[in-house]
């Protein structure tokens, strides 16, 4: 059986449907990288300490996502990243931010976390 090979094109890496290994992203002191979505604040990518209970959390390296293209929900975004990140709206890294009323945290592959980091900052 022949093995599926990633492409990579214009850094960023594709993967074969079906390929994927769905191996966690890299951890920042014990926090993983996650999409921490909010109730009014928006949605986030960066490194999460998911063992916190309640509705409120610190996002480390945060990105806000305001929008994307190329991906269909949240789970796939967390999942593959991007297909058309020429066109997402991803906000510049601040070192942290405090949520309160998160309402979802997914963890992020390492597949996803390299895309996410690679769309270029959006400036208005």
């Amino acid at each position: 059986m022949k093995e599926k090979k990633e492409i990579v094109i214009d850094d960023i890496t594709y993967v074969p449907r079906g390929s994927e290994k769905f191996i966690k992203a890299v951890s920042l002191k014990g926090e993983e990288y996650c999409i921490v979505r909010t109730y009014s604040a928006g949605v986030f990518a960066g490194f999460f300490n998911r063992k916190k209970e309640g509705k409120e959390g610190t996002v480390h390296k945060a990105r806000r996502l305001w929008y994307w293209d190329g991906a269909n929900s949240l789970s796939q975004l967390a999942n593959e990243g991007v297909k058309n990140p020429v066109n997402c709206k991803f906000a510049q890294i601040v070192e942290e931010v405090d949520l309160k009323e998160i309402i979802e945290v997914l963890p992020c592959t390492s597949i996803a976390k390299k895309n996410i980091e690679s769309v270029a900052i959006w400036e208005k």
